[in-house]
């Protein structure tokens, strides 16, 4: 006796035509031959550099948790919890395609209304430089607002922010490592020409690093 034959539904057929499964779709993007982009080293710096430039968001706003750029992987990291009981002033990140004298790119505090996701970037107008001694080396910071933010994008020069709001940022910077026995200097603040100045130099030396590795 000849069983019956169950005949495909139609709908189904047509489906997994038009929708690959599953484990095909996950077998094709294990075997794909790509590199994902590295924040420090594929994202532009931007055209308006040194005034206006791409950051890259390490910290949020009111975090305590020390995030960082991991330079192997270009993946944010958690670096450590803060033994301090402080919290980010605003958020903090880096410029891309920037290079210092600590063999990080160059550090930029970005203040703006809201906090911002680890990872994302965006546009922040340089408005003043914050030079720093951590633990006796040179960790200046760049003092920015977000470009594209209503409320801060009309300032020019960090001497146009509340004397107030510049007092909690040194302090932040002068308490952070405190419980953790090193030690932190902030010097004065200095007007925007000087973040200018700093930020195409650590361009200069990114750019001049580039070209090195590229004649070895």
């Amino acid at each position: 006796m000849t069983s019956s034959i169950e005949m495909p539904n139609k709908s189904c057929a047509s489906q997994r035509s038009a929708h690959p499964a599953l484990n095909e779709r996950i077998l094709s993007s294990m075997t794909r031959k790509t590199v994902a982009a590295h924040p420090w080293h594929d994202l532009e710096i931007g055209p308006g550099a040194p005034k206006i430039f791409n950051c890259v968001v390490e910290i949020s706003k009111g975090s305590k948790v020390k995030y960082e750029l991991d330079k192997n992987t270009g993946l944010i990291k958690v670096d450590r919890v803060l033994y301090s009981s402080v919290v980010y002033p605003h958020n903090y990140g880096f410029i891309p395609r920037t290079l210092c004298e600590d063999n990080d790119p160059m550090d930029v505090l970005v203040i703006m209304q809201e906090p911002v996701v680890p990872g994302c970037f965006l546009r922040a107008k340089a408005i003043g430089l914050m030079p720093m001694i951590d633990q006796g080396e040179k960790d200046d910071k760049i003092i920015a607002v977000c470009a594209d933010d209503p409320e801060y994008r009309h300032y020019t020069d960090i001497k146009e922010l509340p004397p107030h709001r510049l007092a909690e940022i040194r302090r932040f910077f002068e308490d952070y490592k405190k419980n953790e026995n090193k030690d932190v200097a902030v010097d004065e603040f200095l007007p925007a020409t000087k973040a200018y100045v700093a930020i195409q130099r650590s361009m200069n030396l990114y750019a001049d690093y580039t070209v090195e590795n590229l004649r070895r």
